[in-house]
């Protein structure tokens, strides 16, 4: 599973011209899902994106996560972070889910940094071609891939 991490002041989703999910100050989150992903993953993935100190303190320090600012989540599907692009100019994207299996573990991801204490979490639309509207702060964009703590043991 693949995160890219995004710290905002503010963020919406927009489909067909209706806004779906919107956020004030806290993270906006891409997460594309592999075909070898579970819930375990999901689990893992959520509790570092919840935990990871990338937001100011008073010190204009990146010392605090989303639960200590009580900021807030918005997440949106892109399985194209899942493309391979080791051959030739086109990305393949074989590795990505297929939406049986993606979307069911994009909700359960959502519904895990929810339970790890985030308060306001929104989504974006699976599947749809959404419009994204996100005012950076910092700029701050960490990637994160689970594959990599996976091979770390």
């Amino acid at each position: 599973m693949k995160a890219v991490v995004q710290v905002v002041t503010s963020s919406e989703v927009r489909v067909d011209g209706a806004s779906v999910g919107k956020i004030a100050d806290g993270l906006f989150v891409l997460l594309g899902v592999t075909n070898e992903d579970t819930k375990a993953e999901a689990e893992l993935l959520a509790k570092k994106v919840c935990d990871l100190r990338v937001l100011c303190d008073e010190n204009d320090k990146m010392n605090l996560s989303v639960l200590d600012t009580g900021g807030s989540v918005l997440v949106v599907s892109n399985f194209t972070l899942c493309a391979d692009t080791k051959k030739g100019n086109r990305p393949n994207f074989m590795n990505a889910a297929r939406p049986e299996t993606a979307e069911p573990l994009y909700e359960y991801f959502t519904e895990c940094v929810r339970q790890n204490g985030v308060k306001t979490v929104e989504n974006g639309q699976f599947g749809a071609d959404m419009k994204i509207n996100a005012l950076l702060g910092g700029p701050v964009t960490v990637l994160l891939d689970t594959d990599t703590w996976r091979k770390q043991k």
